[in-house]
Formats: C-alpha cells, sequence, structure tokens
C-alpha cells in the first residue's frame, strides 16, 4: 500500500492506524475478562480496587467512592468493566460508534488515572505526569478520536459511504 500525497489523507491513515492499534489493545484487555471469571466473579476485580486504594488513590476517590460505592457493587462494575473495555475495542476497530466509544474510553481512563495513579501529596509536579502515563496517554489517543475524524478511512463507516457512493454512480 502506498500513502497518498496530499497531507490530510496521510493523516487520516495515521489516525486510523492509531485508532485500530488502541482498539485492539483494548479488545486484549476485554477478552480476558469476558471470556473468563477471574476478574468479574473470582475477586480480580476487587483485588485491583484494593490495589489502587494501597498503593495510592487521589484521596477524593479513596473513601468516598472507591470504599464507598465501587467495592461494594464490585460484581456489577467488574462486569461493565470488562464489557466496556471489549466493545470500545470493537468499536474502534471496525470503525463504528468511534466517537462514542472514544467518550467513554475518555471517561475510563480519567477513572482509572484518580483511582490509581497518584504519586502522592509531596511528590514534585513531573511525577503526577509520570505516574499517569499508562492512562493519560490512552487518554489523549480518545481525546484526538473525539476531535478528529478517526472513522474517515479503514472503517466499516468508510467502507459503507463508499460502497453507497459507487452504488449511486452506477444508477446515474
Amino acid at each position: 500500500m502506498t500513502l497518498p500525497s496530499d497531507a490530510g489523507t496521510r493523516n487520516s491513515y495515521s489516525l486510523a492506524l492509531l485508532r485500530v492499534g488502541v482498539g485492539i489493545f483494548f479488545l486484549i484487555f476485554g477478552q480476558y475478562k469476558v471470556f473468563g471469571t477471574a476478574f468479574t466473579l473470582h475477586g480480580g476485580f476487587q483485588f485491583w480496587i484494593n490495589k489502587f486504594l494501597v498503593a495510592g488513590a487521589y484521596p477524593f476517590m479513596a473513601p468516598t467512592i472507591l470504599q464507598g460505592f465501587v467495592l461494594p457493587h464490585a460484581t456489577i462494575i467488574a462486569f461493565l468493566v470488562a464489557y466496556g473495555e471489549l466493545a470500545i475495542g470493537l468499536a474502534l476497530v471496525l470503525g463504528i460508534l468511534v466517537r462514542s466509544a472514544s467518550f467513554c474510553g475518555l471517561l475510563f481512563m480519567l477513572t482509572m488515572l484518580f483511582s490509581s495513579d497518584y504519586p502522592g501529596a509531596a511528590a514534585p509536579l513531573w511525577e503526577y505526569f509520570g505516574a499517569s502515563l499508562s492512562h493519560s496517554v490512552f487518554a489523549l489517543c480518545f481525546a484526538a478520536f473525539l476531535i478528529g475524524r478517526a472513522d474517515s478511512v479503514l472503517s466499516v463507516s468508510a467502507l459503507r459511504k463508499n460502497r453507497a457512493s459507487v452504488t449511486g454512480d452506477r444508477n446515474q
């Protein structure tokens, strides 16, 4: 495959490649949770929430949200996380409902960032950014998918549009 010569089209392909790559990550993250039971039914989710509480969640998340809401509803939320990750991955890989999936992915990454990436009150500013890399990079990708036209190429939407324009050309 040769790359198109105009910058706009190259940018569309670059954003689509990033979208598919992030989608594959989320398919991997979601599939083991959906098709296995360790995360959803056998304490895997609770393990991670407790690890976040010990390792450092942002203070506003720890007592009220993580302990007061998430842990008492852990099984339901574990299933939401598992199927949500799988749905985000499918949507991004296929290029369908990309903006909706990206919005949900951005909210999920912000939730993860504030639940698990707190370096401590005495940490210098740069440590906040260093501690958040595992979630902030995905959050930035989702923001780019929301702002840009990540579904304009290499997607089911683009395929349907191309097929419709070819059919329309034949009918004229």
